[in-house]
């Protein structure tokens, strides 16, 4: 590898997004952007950079392949049923109006998915949802909130019923979800966070951070969250030294702030 060009590429990626790839794995982010340089037909990271800079619509869906915008409904269900049946009401103890960040939100399928949840759960209270990601066309995606057959599959059929309307063969978020979701664009390694939330999830984003850029981001989450609040992480993302940052186990993927 030309390591020139690959500095060279990353200087003109983080002038453009503000996406600072020293603080991803190198090698894992290397492999999967000259993979995609070389299906387009370049072999230099800075010539494909230059390249697909040229064309919004390219640029977008090369930012949407950097950033591993990979989103389902109530994704890895199991973990959703525990949020639902145990974490959410234990908190609604404490508080009858939640303040959750849904962080990374990609397309918008994890925040709705809360959105129905804590409809379900507490139909005549208000909650705040506050669901983010560093790609703007994402979240453009994410607001319009239109899916496939596919991206809600993990969904059962009464809140298919109750929350969809059938397009197509697309399915739209009903207006009294969507209202629930306030969306924003924030860059989790470089923004600064607001606090006093109850629940957090970030989950399928640390993917290929770094273990120096998780531990400040999962630091960071914990003087976001208010005492007694949850962090919900991914089904591959354990906190294995949680101890360390403050945390406690409160479920295995569930870490705690304690009160």
């Amino acid at each position: 590898m030309d390591e020139r060009d690959w500095e060279d590429f990353k200087a003109k990626l983080k002038r453009k997004t503000e996406i600072d790839l020293d603080l991803y794995k190198a090698p894992q982010m290397q492999r999967r952007i000259m993979n995609l340089a070389r299906r387009n037909g370049y072999d230099k990271y800075s010539a494909y950079f230059d390249k697909v800079v040229q064309d919004k619509d390219d640029f977008a869906a090369f930012i949407e392949y950097l950033t591993i915008n990979v989103s389902e409904f109530f994704r890895t269900p199991d973990k959703f049923a525990k949020l639902e049946t145990d974490v959410i009401p234990d908190l609604l103890k404490r508080s009858s109006k939640l303040n959750i960040w849904s962080a990374g939100c990609s397309i918008g399928a994890e925040p709705y998915s809360l959105a129905m949840i804590m409809k379900d759960l507490t139909p005549n209270q208000r909650h705040r949802i506050l669901a983010s990601d560093l790609d703007i066309e994402i979240l453009a995606k994410a607001k319009a909130g239109v899916y496939s057959e596919n991206e809600i599959k993990a969904m059962s059929e009464a809140r298919k019923q109750k929350y969809f309307t059938k397009q197509g063969d697309k399915y739209a978020v009903s207006s009294e979800i969507k209202s629930c979701i306030e969306f924003k664009r924030h860059n989790l390694l470089k923004d600064n966070f607001e606090s006093g939330f109850d629940l957090i999830l970030c989950r399928n984003v640390v993917i290929y951070f770094t273990e120096e850029a998780k531990d400040q981001l999962y630091a960071n989450f914990f003087k976001a969250l208010k005492p007694g609040g949850i962090l919900f992480v991914g089904a591959t993302e354990a906190i294995l030294n949680f101890r360390k940052l403050g945390y406690t186990s409160y479920q295995p993927f569930f870490y705690q702030k304690p009160l």
